[in-house]
């Protein structure tokens, strides 16, 4: 087994005042790539507290992938804590100062001498290619680890990651297939009441069942090496049966991606009036590109169910829309749903038992119910289902 870890560095990291999304994204691309980190450490910038680290877990891990720190600023330290670790000094790369030169003046800029910096490396590193920015990465070997230090950019990160660091790593080690992690999405079920029908499952051998919580959804993951894919292939039909109705997608493209793919086959144009959720349905099916031929944020007000669904049937026919979905505003834990159809108006109305959330992940959550009955509708099912802690009072259907 490769031991693979990653090294965040930065005084923002470490006191949370940036979300760590590299860290994030690194894992989960080793992961598809058959190198899953077995640990993450994030360090300060502190040169006495780096170059004890990056000693430290030389004596541990294969391979350690240190990202941040290249920047031109006095607190950008991770060049001279490799070099310090290893006992060596900084040379200056002169072909990558003149490559930093060239990115200036092409840009019509003026290159700053603290950039200069960006240009020294470790004397026994291996200059790593930055092709879309100036701070190069490098590698050096320190005891039994391989080490690549990279930008804290996320594009100039995960473009050298992709395609610097992997393709060295095949060249230099022989890499296991990657595992096999079979996902699905659920919807108003609570992580204990999936478990307790899916932990007595009898998993292959290396196989696990696991769970991410994140509200409104919980994700099933079966997750195994690939020499297991034809077990676990067996099994998934019963993770299936399991989430039953509250399964809203399978895999990892989304489910505002699924619909808007849908709505686009079907040529199915949709309009939306949104209330309490302050266009995030308009913004979660934006962003992938689905036909909305409109979308308003009307001021929240109380209505009856009969209103809802009225509203948003005129402005179906308004806007020549094959579909029209409308969120109301939240009344006293209650909120009303509309999807209007070419057959007709199919509406609910719900209570929320999320008083305890906050209004981020209320809204969170009513946008997924909204979404969810657009996708029930789609799949040919009723828009209303069990949902657990999700309760429907009272729902109509208008012809």
């Amino acid at each position: 087994m490769i031991n693979v870890e990653m090294l965040s560095t930065g005084d923002e990291v470490l006191q949370g005042q940036i979300i760590d999304t590299n860290a994030a994204w690194l894992a989960d691309y080793f992961f598809s790539q058959g190198l899953p980190l077995i640990r993450r450490n994030t360090v300060g910038d502190s040169l006495e507290s780096l170059v004890s680290v990056l000693r430290e877990r030389s004596q541990f891990a294969d391979i350690l992938i240190v990202n941040g720190g290249l920047g031109p600023t006095s607190d950008d330290l991770s060049a001279l804590a490799a070099a310090t670790a290893k006992g060596e000094g900084l040379v200056l790369h002169e072909e990558w100062l003149s490559h930093m030169e060239r990115f200036f003046t092409e840009r019509g800029r003026v290159m700053a001498p603290s950039n200069r910096k960006q240009a020294e490396i470790p004397a026994s590193a291996e200059l790593i290619d930055n092709p879309v920015g100036t701070a190069c990465g490098f590698a050096v070997k320190l005891n039994r680890c391989l080490m690549f230090f990279t930008p804290g950019v996320p594009s100039e990160f995960k473009v050298m990651v992709a395609q610097e660091i992997v393709p060295r790593l095949r060249e230099r080690f022989t890499l296991p297939e990657p595992p096999l992690c079979l996902r699905l999405t659920t919807f108003g079920r609570s992580e204990s009441d999936l478990a307790q029908s899916l932990d007595p499952l009898e998993l292959p051998p290396g196989v696990t069942m696991g769970y991410r919580s994140s509200m409104p959804i919980i994700e099933l993951k079966l997750t195994g090496p690939a020499s297991e894919k034809e077990a676990m292939l067996k099994l998934w039909p019963e993770v299936h049966r399991v989430a039953g109705e509250s399964l809203i997608f399978e895999g990892t493209e989304g489910l505002p991606a699924q619909i808007s793919r849908e709505l686009q086959e079907r040529k199915l144009g949709l309009t939306i009036s949104e209330q309490f959720t302050s266009g995030l349905i308009a913004l979660q099916l934006g962003r992938e590109n689905a036909p909305l031929l409109a979308s308003e944020v009307v001021p929240s007000q109380e209505e009856t169910l009969a209103q809802t669904a009225h509203w948003i049937a005129e402005r179906r026919t308004k806007h020549f829309a094959a579909l029209a979905l409308a969120v109301s505003g939240f009344e006293q834990e209650h909120l009303n749903f509309a999807l209007s159809t070419p057959e007709g108006t199919h509406a609910l109305r719900v209570k929320f038992n999320t008083s305890r959330h906050s209004l981020q992940t209320r809204q969170e959550v009513c946008a997924m119910m909204a979404l969810n009955i657009l996708r029930r509708w789609l799949n040919g099912k009723p828009i209303a289902s069990d949902h657990g802690w999700i309760n429907v009072v009272e729902s109509l259907f208008l012809p």
